[in-house]
């Protein structure tokens, strides 16, 4: 291997949200152990009767599987299911990978609440839909972001997070509000973020992705109304999770230590409004 892949030998990650077999969580996780981090990979600890289809067929064990492949590269894992919106979990998650692994450089923020009753108009949004997505995306990444920071000003020698936005962060569309609100959120809370802690020399930084093909697009079908979405796209394609775990890893690592409190499209050259 090449200096640059294993320019985060001796760093440990966390990625939430990691357990689909198409994700952009797990993704990262696996590029990041290819650059030389140890990574803990957490999830929700899925029904393995709601895995789709492709999980099955291949004996799918959501985290399990992932920190296999971590360990298949020749990196640590810890496989954790963590609720991202529980703070004492949350807290747990963060005193576990000090504990097992010995330190924190590299949180990446990716849980989200899963695709589905949220899109609706909003005078028919459940208020506890509602809640839930913001509770995931926006107090999720708090507390995460929070706990590891915490870590990392006390161990010292700086630190990245990156928090999964969307485009949806910066463009309000119909039937999205609440992920709409939960995204916008987080990219103002990042920018916060990033300015409170350059002067520990950690870096925060929002990945906002347009359309990616992942598990979390299954609920769209793959049909006409997916394939209008697609003619959208300049490039004419959906994204694939590598590529947006290619651009996560450019920002945990060394050559990003002047690049803070950003939110950076991945989205084919659709346009947003800001």
């Amino acid at each position: 291997m090449t200096q640059q892949q294993l320019e985060l030998q001796g760093k440990v990650a966390i990625v939430t949200g990691a357990g689909r077999l198409r994700g952009i969580g797990r993704e990262a996780a696996l590029v990041l152990a290819r650059m030389g981090a140890d990574v803990v990979v957490t999830g929700t600890g899925r029904d393995p009767k709601t895995f789709p289809e492709d999980e099955r067929k291949v004996g799918w064990r959501d985290i399990e599987s992932v920190a296999a492949e971590v360990r298949k590269v020749g990196r640590r894992a810890l496989p954790l299911v963590v609720d991202v919106s529980n703070s004492a979990q949350v807290k747990a998650m963060v005193e576990r990978t000090v504990k097992d692994l010995g330190r924190l450089d590299i949180i990446v923020n990716n849980a989200a609440a899963p695709y589905g009753k949220d899109r609706v108009p909003v005078t028919e949004v459940d208020e506890q839909v509602f809640r839930h997505v913001l509770d995931v995306k926006v107090m999720g990444t708090f507390l995460c972001s929070q706990a590891a920071a915490r870590q990392m000003v006390k161990q010292g020698g700086g630190g990245r997070i990156v928090n999964l936005s969307s485009t949806a962060g910066k463009r309000g569309n119909v039937r999205m509000a609440a992920y709409n609100a939960a995204n916008f959120a987080v990219d103002g809370f990042t920018q916060a973020l990033a300015k409170e802690l350059a002067p520990h020399k950690i870096t925060a930084n929002c990945v906002c992705p347009g359309l990616i093909e992942t598990a979390r697009m299954d609920p769209l079908g793959r049909g006409e109304f997916w394939q209008e979405r697609v003619n959208q796209i300049p490039m004419g394609r959906v994204g694939e999770d590598w590529e947006v775990a290619e651009l996560i890893g450019y920002l945990c690592s060394p050559r990003a230590a002047y690049m803070t409190g950003q939110a950076i499209n991945i989205n084919g050259g659709t346009v947003t409004e800001r």
